[in-house]
């Protein structure tokens, strides 16, 4: 799958061989319900019935607010989520993401991107 065409979302998506789903948000976008909610829309969309794993990367968002997070604890199709990021401040929002109500899925922080697609890779047996 090519990225989605960010003139009109606010993130990009992209499957690669592996069959990850890699989430890429816009540089300091704002991530309220309605950007929250068209992530996940089109995660669900392109997974279909399937759980699919998933890469977010969190280290360019500016903000995620409380509702926005609220759509993430949603059930949804990943089948395993990593969210990584290298500040601080992506640390923050994750404990916040994850804190907030027990995701359906199994979901995991890390600062190195590597290291999340390997967690990522042992759902797969590949790991």
């Amino acid at each position: 799958m090519s990225g989605a065409d960010s003139s009109e979302r606010e993130f990009t998506m992209t499957l690669d061989a592996d069959g990850i789903l890699h989430l890429v948000w816009t540089r300091g976008v704002a991530i309220n319900a309605s950007l929250a909610r068209q992530a996940m829309t089109a995660v669900d969309e392109l997974c279909g019935e399937s759980p699919h794993l998933i890469l977010v990367d969190l280290s360019s968002i500016g903000s995620a607010d409380r509702p926005a997070r609220a759509v993430f604890a949603e059930p949804s199709a990943p089948g395993r989520m990593a969210m990584f990021g290298a500040s601080q401040v992506d640390r923050l929002i994750a404990s916040f993401m994850l804190g907030l109500r027990k995701p359906p899925h199994p979901v995991k922080f890390f600062t190195d991107q590597a290291a999340a697609i390997a967690w990522l890779k042992m759902d797969l047996g590949r790991g």
